[in-house]
């Protein structure tokens, strides 16, 4: 058991690595190590036939990494805390907006695709990081796992598509480059963020702890709204 939980741990990070390495030689937005990795690594379990239970004896120790990862952006935020405090009402006003929107282009694309409850509970905390999203999934009825899903989706098309948005509109600022990337992408979007500057992604790992506290309490509501 061991041998298999240590293999495995080893094989993500070579892979990691590998196409951490291939994405700094091109720079190409869709070779992200997170999605490149990720592509490789279900395309190796499907191969080979392994079992995701096979699969979790090493990666619940890298999901368990997840947790002290996201806390380590509390370091950047600190030093970068009066940037914080100068720009608090673009940030919560930018962040707050921007979160609605993601719910709501969720559910419009779900009530326009025909979509049963389930997927719509599902779908609608897309645009907040998966730990909070598939808790606030899980109480409103929809499916943790196609939250999860969802939520990568969302994650991945915003780191990748994210900065050809900015260069069209023009967007320079590292304040703005933080909360865009955040709000759209979360944990993803923090990980792009780390390519504009420590304040971008002080601001990503901000706009992406609003999203959950702010997701949290209106998620509920929206649900009440649509189905009284």
């Amino acid at each position: 058991m061991f041998f298999v939980a240590t293999g495995i741990v080893l094989l993500n990070v070579a892979i990691y690595l590998m196409m951490s390495a291939v994405y700094k030689r091109f720079r190409i937005p869709v070779l992200i190590p997170a999605l490149t990795a990720t592509v490789i690594i279900v395309g190796i379990l499907v191969y080979f036939h392994i079992p995701y239970d096979t699969y979790m004896i090493g990666g619940q120790w890298i999901n368990k990494l997840l947790g002290p990862a996201v806390v380590s952006l509390a370091y950047p935020l600190y030093k970068q805390r009066n940037v914080l405090v100068q720009n608090l009402p673009a940030i919560l006003g930018g962040t707050v907006v921007g979160l609605l929107i993601g719910m709501s282009s969720g559910l419009l694309l779900a009530a326009g695709l025909g979509f049963s409850k389930l997927y719509v509970l599902s779908i609608l905390p897309k645009s907040i990081t998966t730990p909070v999203a598939i808790q606030i999934s899980s109480s409103l009825g929809g499916d943790s796992s196609l939250t999860s899903v969802f939520v990568m989706i969302a994650g991945f098309t915003g780191a990748i598509g994210g900065p050809w948005i900015m260069k069209l509109f023009r967007i320079r600022s590292e304040v703005g480059i933080g909360i865009g990337l955040g709000t759209a992408s979360h944990a993803l979007g923090t990980a792009k963020a780390l390519e504009y500057g420590e304040k971008s992604v002080s601001m990503s790992s901000v706009a992406m702890t609003v999203c959950a506290i702010v997701g949290s309490c209106i998620g509920p509501l929206v649900v009440w709204m649509i189905y009284p």
